[in-house]
């Protein structure tokens, strides 16, 4: 039996940060999601975002690669957004994406900043708060491809 204990925060916005994930279908986005997370065994403490981009934070199976995990999300959701009729304007998600890990001592409080993103994104712009979060981590970009 193997153990293991991989939180990640996912962050990735739609194409061109379009503002196309509408208020009143994000909810079966979410759950939509959330049963791509199960079916790779792995498991959702939370999911949350604005209309221009979504938070999931997950454990990570060790059977899945990060980047397949992300892939098969966003192919997935992104077919079923488009085909669906809830979400008209929705042409597809940014090929980029943020993954920060946590460790079980920050799992509660990142449960709550994604739970409150809709509050959050009040006083903090996304390109903010997606800049401050790969400082924090340490992660090098180059903000050309931050826009």
């Amino acid at each position: 039996m193997s153990y293991r204990q991989i939180f990640y925060q996912i962050i990735f916005a739609t194409k061109n940060r379009c503002k196309t994930i509408t208020e009143a279908h994000c909810e079966e986005l979410y759950k939509y999601i959330w049963g791509i997370v199960k079916n790779k065994k792995c498991s959702l403490y939370r999911i949350n975002g604005i209309e221009d981009h979504i938070h999931i934070f997950s454990d990570l199976h060790p059977s899945t690669s990060l980047a397949d995990y992300i892939r098969d999300i966003k192919s997935s959701s992104s077919i079923w957004m488009k085909s669906n009729g809830l979400f008209p304007e929705f042409r597809g998600w940014q090929e980029s994406y943020g993954a920060f890990t946590y460790s079980i001592k920050e799992r509660d409080i990142i449960i709550n900043y994604v739970r409150n993103q809709k509050e959050h994104h009040k006083n903090e712009p996304f390109y903010d708060e997606y800049k401050r979060l790969l400082i924090e981590h340490g992660v090098e970009f180059d903000e050309k491809y931050l826009l």
